[in-house]
């Protein structure tokens, strides 16, 4: 059965177009996938295949085989990212065709509450698998036992990644890259555009300066409380656009004191990170051959960096309430206006 990433259309497109690339861009996509998985299968195209596909830069100590293995990046790490950029977007698709759209048909929603369903729909499945990874990560690699563990052995035993950790990121950035060319395949209006664009463009820089600069260990705890938060929120939303407003009013009140409270946790951890415990290590001097990024002009400007974006993002939360606040007083006017015109009519009849 052929994969649709948008509502079927009772008409054929010409091949080629823009229309038959969007209607089947699902299809095209995972053949093109399919080449670097078939690559694997014959010894001559075997090693450039397994560089699209399989954990690249292996840092691993081959002589003591009980060690576990580790992993650092490198330039064949584009390729992986390529690789798994397209399998998102079959994902994309396969979720939209087979679980949205469906539940969509049921509710009957509007094409506005219809747009943003999907969204929030795309989005829980991804925060709620990516916040449940991180934890296991964090669990298993003894991150959330100590704290100093998330600067502890910079830049050594941060440049060696394991392999879960490792894979964590190049889904991250595929993932959040693969929105950009969700935006064509979705025919996505051009106001709403901007918004996701920067939301995707966020994460992804985040994620590849974090990459990049080995600060791993902190982004992941970081990413984690993000995801917890934003999944949700993305539940609440889901149960708002299927009416279930009780639960949805419930959820919104415990999303408003989570995100509050994973702010101010992101900014305390980044401050305990980048400000004293980075600062304390005793080689805090430039080597991009050993991954040493622990200078103080660099861990200030991470420092800031998170620091603002978590004031930006509580600074939207804060202006989201004070407008629906004055929106309910508003209509609350409004109501009463009504009511007392209603008063007067009726005393007018009576006389």
């Amino acid at each position: 059965m052929a994969l649709k990433g948008v509502r079927k259309s009772n008409k054929n497109p010409p091949i080629f177009s823009h229309e038959f690339v969007i209607q089947n861009h699902a299809d095209i996509v995972s053949c093109v996938a399919m080449v670097f998985v078939l690559g694997l299968m014959f010894q001559a195209t075997a090693p450039l295949a397994s560089v699209f596909i399989a954990v690249q830069h292996n840092a691993s100590n081959m002589e003591t085989s009980e060690a576990p293995m580790t992993y650092t990046y490198g330039s064949r790490d584009t390729a992986a990212v390529f690789f798994y950029c397209l399998i998102s977007i079959v994902m994309h698709a396969i979720i939209q065709e087979y679980v949205l759209d469906k539940v969509n048909r049921k509710l009957h929603l509007s094409k506005t509450k219809h747009s943003k369903f999907n969204e929030s729909g795309q989005l829980l499945i991804f925060t709620a698998v990516s916040a449940a990874w991180g934890i296991n990560i964090l669990v298993k690699d003894n991150l959330l036992i100590d704290i100093t563990s998330l600067w502890a052995d910079y830049p050594d035993g941060h440049a060696q990644m394991s392999f879960m950790l490792k894979f964590f990121f190049i889904i991250q950035m595929s993932y959040w890259l693969h929105c950009y060319p969700e935006l064509y395949f979705q025919k996505t209006k051009r106001e709403e555009m901007p918004a996701k664009i920067q939301h995707a463009s966020l994460y992804l820089v985040f994620c590849i300066a974090a990459y990049v600069l080995n600060f791993n260990r902190v982004a992941l705890v970081l990413l984690t409380l993000r995801f917890v938060e934003e999944g949700l929120l993305h539940v609440c939303r889901l149960l708002y656009f299927a009416e279930k407003n009780a639960a949805a009013n419930t959820g919104f009140r415990v999303w408003n004191v989570l995100f509050v409270g994973c702010r101010l946790a992101s900014i305390i951890v980044a401050i305990l990170t980048f400000h004293y415990g980075l600062a304390t290590n005793d080689d805090q001097s430039l080597d991009t051959q050993t991954g040493n990024f622990n200078t103080p002009f660099i861990r200030l400007n991470a420092l800031v960096a998170v620091c603002f974006i978590q004031a930006w993002m509580m600074w939207n939360f804060i202006n989201f309430h004070l407008r629906r606040m004055r929106e309910r007083q508003a209509e609350a006017l409004a109501a009463r206006k009504k009511a007392s015109e209603r008063k007067s009519k009726k005393g007018r009849k009576d006389d």
